[in-house]
């Protein structure tokens, strides 16, 4: 560790020390959180219609407050946009992150209270680099300079009150100064609009800086970086970088792409640090690059509630606070937070892989998985195959996204998987088959649905032509930052979009 980074790491040392504390106080912590928001928000709208004052209990809490989706509460939040205080949130919001989800063109607009701005926001990256220094004694990460690799939305006025932009804009336009000072590349670069062109001008304006760290949604980090070395004729990024030592990475799975950036960064002393980090709030970061599992952060102003995803359908739901949630199972992500969201479904699953301390997997999306059969197939399970499959035969696939396809006249059904390699498999069916294999060995009801094909025939892949992807998102103006390519569909609309551009 360099001198600079060892005098800055002391700072983090008592946070580290309270992170370490996690596995002991986690139920407590948690109960505090509620009690807090509660108390914040009991003169609010909210607060005197759902008489805050008087709830005691999570009990009080669970059975008054109704859970809420984005339309729920979209009509306060456009009150709020046009300058009323104390509606969901005692203060008055200047700033909301603009969300369009995955496969809904609408935009949403989330509130960025400065409460949720500095005490999750802002305190999940300060636990990253935390976290990542108490792994990384021999650090050299304030000595050098860090990529970001924001939105492609610079922030806007919605009216003379509230601004918007997506998540990263916001967070870099309300960022401390002195981090500039080791962030690249500049303010007015990483805010601009148009995303190829701001490529473009993060590639001149960085490639020849030092840098050591990089922060990101793997896929655009990836065109990033083939940008970068093309600029510079060189093979790997080392050869640009020599430094580079770590990828802060969020927003998608990184599996899929864990070969291409091994293969481009073939360093020992790269690091790959997943962080949970949403428009909503930030969730949980990797502690341990052995374990992929991400440790859940309770102390960030939210308060976690879980419903089993087999029940999120019905009419009343389980729902427990994290204190009961149990390992193996997948669950709804519901939030209440700092940002005046009130048991507010986020659309993730997720499935907690050991307790005390808490720390879990991103198993999907509550509407990306593949149920038509009754095989409950997962955004874990496939991107979990498509790795193990990609490393068996060599190949190397750049994007992908599947979707059931009924065959009506024989009361069955398969898998239709459209797929854009980077390096394509020398043999297509024997990947198909292995394919096959590995999801009927990650997933059991898959399994059960594929034996002797009772309702399941093996899966189909369509080859997508170079570039599909990059233009379906194109054309849905959600080019660059957290935008991604929705991988399990249990309906056809977005393969046919797909296909109909492959054609």
């Amino acid at each position: 560790m360099d001198i600079l980074t060892k005098v800055i790491s002391q700072i983090f040392v008592p946070r580290q020390r309270e992170i370490e504390q996690f596995a002991q106080n986690t139920d407590d912590i948690q109960r505090k959180q509620l009690k807090a928001l509660l108390s914040k928000a009991n003169n609010t709208e909210w607060g005197k219609k759902f008489d805050f004052k008087s709830i005691r209990t999570y009990n009080d809490f669970s059975s008054r407050l109704p859970l809420q989706s984005y339309d729920d509460i979209k009509p306060f939040v456009i009150r709020m946009i046009n300058g009323e205080k104390n509606v969901l949130w005692p203060s008055v919001v200047k700033w909301y992150a603009k969300s369009s989800g995955t496969t809904n063109d609408k935009s949403k607009f989330i509130p960025i209270t400065p409460e949720i701005l500095k005490g999750s926001q802002y305190k999940g990256g300060f636990d990253c680099v935390a976290l990542y220094l108490r792994q990384n004694p021999k650090s050299r990460f304030f000595s050098r300079k860090g990529l970001i690799l924001g939105g492609s939305h610079s922030p806007s006025p919605l009216n003379q009150r509230a601004h918007y932009g997506d998540l990263s804009a916001v967070l870099i336009q309300n960022l401390n100064p002195l981090v500039n000072l080791i962030r690249v590349p500049r303010k007015r670069i990483i805010l601009m609009d148009e995303w190829e062109s701001k490529i473009k001008a993060i590639v001149e304006s960085t490639w020849n800086e030092d840098v050591n760290s990089l922060s990101g949604v793997p896929s655009w980090m990836l065109v990033l970086i083939k940008a970068v070395l093309e600029k510079t004729g060189k093979k790997y990024l080392t050869e640009v970088w020599p430094n580079m030592e770590v990828f802060f990475h969020g927003g998608i799975s990184f599996e899929p792409y864990r070969d291409q950036y091994k293969t481009l960064i073939p360093s020992d002393d790269m690091h790959y640090i997943e962080t949970y980090n949403a428009s909503e709030g930030f969730f949980g970061i990797q502690d341990d690059p052995a374990n992929p599992g991400l440790l859940m952060m309770p102390d960030y102003g939210i308060f976690y509630e879980f419903i089993p995803l087999n029940e999120l359908e019905h009419s009343d739901p389980t729902i427990i606070p994290l204190e009961a949630v149990e390992t193996g199972k997948n669950y709804a992500m519901v939030i209440t937070t700092s940002g005046g969201l009130w048991r507010y479904l986020i659309g993730d699953t997720v499935r907690f892989t050991s307790l005390f301390p808490h720390k879990f997997i991103i198993s999907g999306r509550t509407k990306h998985y593949i149920n038509a059969f009754g095989e409950e197939l997962m955004v874990d399970n496939a991107d979990k195959a498509i790795s193990i499959t990609s490393r068996e035969t060599g190949a190397k696939v750049k994007e992908y996204t599947a979707a059931p396809r009924f065959m009506l006249d024989k009361g069955k059904g398969l898998h239709e998987w459209l797929i854009e390699f980077e390096k394509m498999p020398s043999n297509l069916e024997e990947f198909a088959t292995l394919l096959d294999k590995h999801l009927q060995e990650l997933n059991s009801d898959y399994e059960a649905k594929r034996y002797k094909g009772i309702s399941l025939q093996p899966l189909k892949i369509i080859v997508s032509r170079p570039g599909t992807f990059y233009e379906w998102l194109k054309q849905k103006g959600k080019l660059g930052g957290q935008h991604k390519i929705p991988r399990l569909s249990n309906d056809r609309t977005q393969m046919e979009e797909l296909l109909s551009l492959n054609s």
